[in-house]
């Protein structure tokens, strides 16, 4: 049987007219378990992870997966049984990743709003690092760790004001954005969290944003940040390790992405030039490891001839996929079964109540009702974005690994949705 790959999907193919991921049909898991179904990729996730493994050998090098990008268990258990860290960034997601059996001391806890209680968790697990994001929280970090009667581990994280080049509301690394600590302030800060009681300094941190599909702004911010790590130990300040954050992109569309492995080969050509190369180097990946590893698969419920459009109405749903409402992202969709008929165009939509519910703009699908399609690049913020809007369930999540196919996550019901709800007396 002759298969087809899908570029960018090399673990998702057409076989005899019919869509795989690895070895397991499409059509059958939206059988078994129904739709909207998202279906993830053991291999590519794994593939993609390898990719950034090749360009940190030889070096004293840390993954950590950021796991907002998706946070289910199962898709966390894999980076754990293939040894990564985990970069969170609130209290349910530190308790997912010890779930998942992730080891405390690989966690690295971001965030700008960290309450006492997340930190108090924190230290109680003992995580390996706090990256910390403003000068009133390292106050409040020390105040906490002298209560508890542990010593807090902490990078600061730098805003270095570089351009990502990316959408603003993925943005983190300007000075208009609310992550990290103004360059021109860093150099205060540690000194000021040196002289806080129960802190340990211990790396610097950076990350300028998310869906970067060119090198530059990397090799902006790590000029930028390097000189801080310099001017920081000259102040007599040790800086043990250098966090570079995550955000390198994918490509949905046309984008073509520097691939992992030679984006860090450049990164740590520039580390040895300053004569940082031997420094435990941290990098924190996450829709680079899960974004092309999943599909969201959904029926076609109604085609809808308009005056302007026509419309194919499918069961899944903005709730379900809030990227292209929220960000007018672009997601390809194929169909899972490929029909010899002309294409026509539709704007794909769900049955939300609300014109912000599409998916797709004028794909050329030649569909019926009843038909299923996926839409592709659904691995990352899709279902860790997912809310219950309408009602509606979330999906269930299926995560394939050659000829298996596991149920990580059973579909939502009515009552899960009402379970911690109470009626009026």
């Amino acid at each position: 049987m002759t298969a087809t790959a899908l570029p960018g999907h090399p673990h998702f193919e057409f076989r005899g007219g019919e869509l795989f991921a690895e070895r397991v049909p499409l059509r059958g898991l939206a059988q078994r378990y129904g739709t909207p179904l998202f279906v993830y990729s053991k291999q590519s996730m794994l593939s993609a992870l390898a990719a950034y493994r090749r360009g940190f050998a030889g070096r004293n090098a840390k993954i950590c997966y950021a796991m907002k990008a998706n946070s289910s268990l199962g898709v966390l258990q894999v980076f754990a049984q293939a040894g990564c860290g985990f970069d969170i960034v609130s209290g349910g997601e530190l308790e997912r990743v010890l779930a998942a059996g992730g080891a405390p001391g690989d966690i690295i806890f971001s965030g700008v709003g960290k309450t006492r209680a997340e930190m108090r968790r924190a230290l109680e697990v003992g995580v390996g690092c706090f990256n910390v994001e403003s000068e009133a929280e390292l106050d409040v970090l020390s105040e906490v760790a002298v209560a508890c009667g542990k010593t807090a581990p902490v990078s600061i994280r730098v805003n270095p004001d570089v351009d990502p080049k990316t959408h603003p509301y993925i943005s983190t690394g300007l000075k208009g954005n609310k992550f990290g600590i103004a360059h021109k302030r860093t150099l205060a800060a540690y000194r000021r969290a040196a002289a806080l009681p129960n802190l340990e300094l211990v790396g610097i941190d950076c990350h300028i944003g998310s869906q970067i599909t060119h090198e530059s702004p990397y090799l902006d911010a790590m000029d930028r940040v390097l000189d801080l790590v310099e001017a920081i130990e000259a102040a007599g300040i040790a800086v043990r390790h250098i966090d570079f954050g995550g955000g390198l992109g994918i490509a949905y569309d046309s984008e073509r992405p520097p691939p992992a492995d030679g984006l860090w080969a450049k990164l740590f050509t520039k580390l040895d030039a300053r004569g940082y190369g031997g420094r435990q180097f941290m990098i924190e990946p996450g829709r680079s490891l899960v974004g092309n590893a999943g599909v969201c698969l959904t029926e076609v419920l109604y085609l809808k001839p308009g005056e302007q459009k026509n419309f194919c109405i499918v069961d899944a749903a903005m709730n379900d996929l809030p990227r292209p409402a929220m960000y007018q992202a672009y997601h390809a969709i194929v169909p899972v079964t490929r029909r010899e008929a002309a294409p026509q165009t539709y704007d794909v939509v769900g049955p939300v109540c609300e014109s912000g519910d599409w998916i797709g703009r004028d794909r050329a699908l030649a569909v019926h009702p009843g038909d299923l399609l996926a839409v592709m690049s659904a691995g990352a913020y899709c279902m860790s974005m997912a809310s219950n809007y309408n009602a509606r369930g979330r999906a269930a999540e299926v995560l394939v690994d050659g000829h298996q196919a596991y149920l990580i996550r059973e579909r939502e019901t009515a009552a899960d949705l009402m379970r911690c709800e109470r009626l009026l007396r």
